[in-house]
């Protein structure tokens, strides 16, 4: 794991920058072309998206209380490209909506803290920005076309590379870490760039709708992995919200069957 004491935007700037180079590896490997017009104003797009969404949530946790700012983020997160996707795609299957309301209830079970008012401000406020972001990355994400999946997220590396950069300079932020650090970087930044990739490949190949949903599923893979990791205590909640994973994951997936 990363040091708590790392410095963020250093951490952030290391796995964009790794993701990137991932990226244009693989896209040359598969041969992808180079992104063309809109492909390119919507990669650009989603790259200033992703960067104000992550930024604004780390900006919320630090500053206000986790129990609210998670489930804010993820939530919204997932309801701006649902409703999108019901605008431009239509809505799907009845089946395929319970599951999505489900996951909804799950993603707000799952990110709940049991932690108590300690007289911190809520930080709803960055929690609606950085859900409001990362839903509109995923709205972009999901207007590209089915050209190519590493090409696309070459162009949003950059861009949170280069917005990243400015940042630093302009707020004097600290970046620089240990070369001891950078393997684990080089593993979140892969995993990152992995995950980028199969949810551009499932908006090309599915519903913007479900593939957003879906994906605001992850939650449950980190309290998981606290849990059998670090040991962490599981809660009601957390179970809550993880039964009811499974429960809208078969749900989205019996209504795409009978789409």
């Amino acid at each position: 794991m990363l040091s708590r004491r790392a410095p963020l935007f250093g951490v952030v700037a290391g796995t964009q920058l790794i993701g990137m180079v991932a990226a244009l590896a693989l896209g040359i490997v598969r041969g992808e072309p180079v992104p063309q017009g809109p492909d390119v104003l919507w990669s650009m797009a989603a790259g200033i998206c992703g960067m104000v969404g992550i930024t604004s949530l780390y900006r919320g946790l630090a500053v206000g209380r986790m129990g609210v700012v998670a489930p804010t983020t993820g939530v919204l997160a997932a309801i701006v490209p649902v409703v999108v996707g019901f605008m431009l795609e239509g809505v799907p299957q009845q089946t395929t909506v319970v599951g999505i309301a489900t996951a909804l209830i799950a993603v707000v079970l799952v990110t709940r803290s049991p932690g108590h008012d300690d007289g911190r401000p809520s930080g709803a406020q960055w929690a609606l920005l950085a859900g409001a972001a990362i839903g509109g990355f995923n709205v972009c994400i999901g207007q590209i076309s089915d050209a190519g999946a590493f090409g696309p997220l070459v162009i949003i590396r950059l861009v949170q590379a280069v917005v990243l950069a400015v940042l630093i300079v302009a707020w004097r932020q600290p970046w620089r870490m240990g070369r001891a650090v950078a393997p684990r970087l080089a593993v979140i930044g892969l995993l990152d760039m992995a995950g980028n990739a199969t949810f551009i490949v499932a908006t090309q190949t599915g519903q913007l709708a479900i593939a957003a949903v879906l994906s605001s599923l992850y939650p449950v893979v980190t309290v998981l992995l606290a849990i059998t990791v670090l040991r962490e205590r599981v809660t009601r909640s957390h179970v809550a919200g993880i039964v009811l994973t499974g429960v809208a994951i078969a749900l989205i997936a019996a209504g795409s069957a009978t789409a």
